[in-house]
């Protein structure tokens, strides 16, 4: 019989506006009482270390669309606008600390009642903080893979890379405005990446890319494994920060809802799995979770 095909990373789906029912904090305590529940985080539980969400209250205007899989590879004029992108938002992203909410995950953890998490958010955020058993869904942004040999290199290796490059690029960032992404890409206006240089692998000269999943390319399997084992051990899920719009978060709460495990979802504004929810909190995450703790006793 054939092996299931990896799926790739879809475009995020359209979230329909509407009320959304409001469950308490007791009402959430009881449900992951006794139980050790798997944790899935998108950006929302990151906007309290200063990085914007996508969709919710801290989300910032976006003029461009995220990078797709085959244009990174494929144009090299693409790349250079990544890159030159990347190495303004990450001049952000990659100094923030893990906030409150971050913590009450690792307290929760620590207590038994946290199974695991898994984590849409490229940031490490959650690795800062202490929590364990942790996987990355969509990767890590402070790593860097070479597309042709498989070298991993840090991030701010590239980034001293990438300076040396282009001497006068970090100037020009300091007087004009970049908004940042949650994946680490920044608005950058086009006259500033026209001339960008872009730096290639040491190794062997071939493409550096992000070690991230981009839209349009393929989930390695064994995350996604990973995740579905994480779940198969749990006794229910909790969806922390996240609308839910990528199928690869979504999957997980189909699954979890099909096999009879309980959802709870904790986010700002309306989710993809409202429906499914059998608690649901519209509240902001990190004073929430303060009393999740304290609710549980952890």
């Amino acid at each position: 019989m054939p092996s299931d095909p990896v799926p790739r990373l879809e475009l995020p789906m359209p979230v329909a506006e509407g009320p959304v029912p409001t469950s308490s904090v007791e009402e959430l305590a009881d449900v992951m009482r006794g139980r050790r529940t798997l944790v899935l985080t998108g950006a929302g539980i990151s906007t309290d270390s200063g990085i914007p969400d996508y969709r919710g209250d801290g989300r910032s205007a976006r003029t461009s669309v995220p990078i797709i899989y085959r244009e990174f590879m494929g144009d090299p004029e693409a790349r250079r606008r990544y890159w030159a992108r990347s190495q303004a938002g990450y001049r952000h992203v990659g100094t923030v600390d893990p906030n409150d909410g971050h913590r009450a995950v690792t307290r929760l953890q620590q207590a038994g009642v946290v199974a695991g998490v898994v984590t849409q958010n490229v940031d490490r955020l959650h690795q800062q903080a202490g929590t364990v058993d942790v996987v990355d869904l969509h990767g890590r942004i402070d790593r860097v893979i070479c597309t042709s040999c498989g070298t991993r290199t840090p991030r701010e290796e590239l980034a001293e890379r990438l300076a040396a490059a282009n001497p006068d690029y970090d100037a020009l960032l300091d007087v004009v405005s970049t908004p940042f992404q949650p994946d680490g890409d920044a608005d950058v206006a086009e006259q500033l990446f026209e001339s960008f240089t872009v730096v290639d692998c040491l190794v062997c000269g071939g493409l550096l890319k992000p070690d991230v999943v981009f839209f349009g390319e393929s989930m390695p399997r064994e995350r996604r494994d990973r995740a579905s084992a994480l779940l198969r051990d749990a006794d229910g899920i909790l969806v922390l920060g996240s609308s839910l719009a990528v199928m690869s978060g979504y999957r997980l709460v189909l699954q979890a809802s099909k096999d009879g495990q309980p959802v709870a979802i904790l986010t700002r504004g309306p989710s993809r799995a409202d429906h499914l929810a059998d608690v649901r909190l519209d509240a902001p995450l990190t004073p929430t979770l303060r009393a999740l703790v304290d609710a549980i006793g952890a």
